[in-house]
């Protein structure tokens, strides 16, 4: 397998996951200019997408998709309240509905519920064979009956949205703070550590703190805090960096 963050923040999200037999998208926020040039700049083609995950409907999540669909066809994965509430893509031929869990040849992909103030937002754990990909961004927490599926797995491309302190001083109104910090809302620096801290195992290779926050968060603010957490729990994984709103990830090899 191979993955790399296109895109992560308010900005719009991307991240492209291949497989030997798929090359799929996990969201495509953004344009269609930016995810075909980011593609292209780890050698991908756009034409080639064989498939589209969508986590959620926030436009940050799919504002590139009516673009793209327009001059490339690949198969949208969505699941139906989404795809009921979605009314642009109705008409189009490529539609594969999720419930809980999607196999494609030697590719499962489970679809676990997050929480967030959206139609039917969802997370996703990738696995090809005996490689292993988590995906949680955009919930307010992470739901103890979904720990069986997230354990020990190669990557965590996992939310660190805000500094908690840094939110609570910050220039959001009240009632954006509020939603922010709920139970619908996204995950916390200290929360994302806590969770991790838990979460990974002697399998797990890399971590991405994703969705960083450019008004309440830092990449320094989220990296000592998932470092502090470790340190505490006497976690030994350091192999831990950023995704950025502008930038593409390195390519993860698996």
């Amino acid at each position: 397998m191979k993955v790399c963050v296109l895109a992560s923040g308010s900005g719009g999200n991307s991240t492209y996951i291949e497989t030997d037999k798929y090359k799929i998208l996990i969201d495509i926020g953004k344009n269609r200019k930016y995810i075909v040039d980011k593609l292209n700049e780890i050698g991908v083609k756009a034409e080639d997408i064989d498939y589209i995950f969508i986590s959620h409907l926030h436009d940050d999540h799919i504002s590139a998709l009516k673009t793209f669909l327009k001059k490339y066809h690949p198969t949208i994965v969505i699941s139906a309240p989404m795809f009921q509430e979605l009314k642009d893509i109705h008409d189009y031929e490529h539609i594969l509905i999720y419930e809980d869990e999607v196999i494609l040849d030697n590719l499962k992909v489970n679809c676990i519920h997050s929480s967030h103030d959206a139609t039917d937002s969802r997370n996703f754990i990738f696995e090809n064979g005996n490689k292993s990909v988590v995906y949680v961004t955009d919930t307010g927490y992470v739901n103890y009956k979904n720990f069986k599926y997230l354990t020990n797995k190669n990557v965590y491309l996992f939310e660190a949205n805000h500094d908690i302190e840094k939110l609570e001083h910050g220039p959001y109104p009240d009632w954006l703070k509020k939603r922010v910090l709920s139970d619908y809302g996204h995950l916390s620096n200290n929360a994302s550590a806590v969770y991790l801290s838990k979460l990974i195992g002697n399998d797990t290779k890399k971590i991405y703190l994703m969705h960083l926050s450019e008004k309440n968060n830092t990449e320094e603010l989220a990296l000592n805090e998932i470092h502090n957490v470790f340190k505490t729990y006497n976690i030994p994984f350091d192999d831990i960096k950023c995704a950025k709103q502008d930038l593409i990830s390195e390519v993860i090899n698996l």
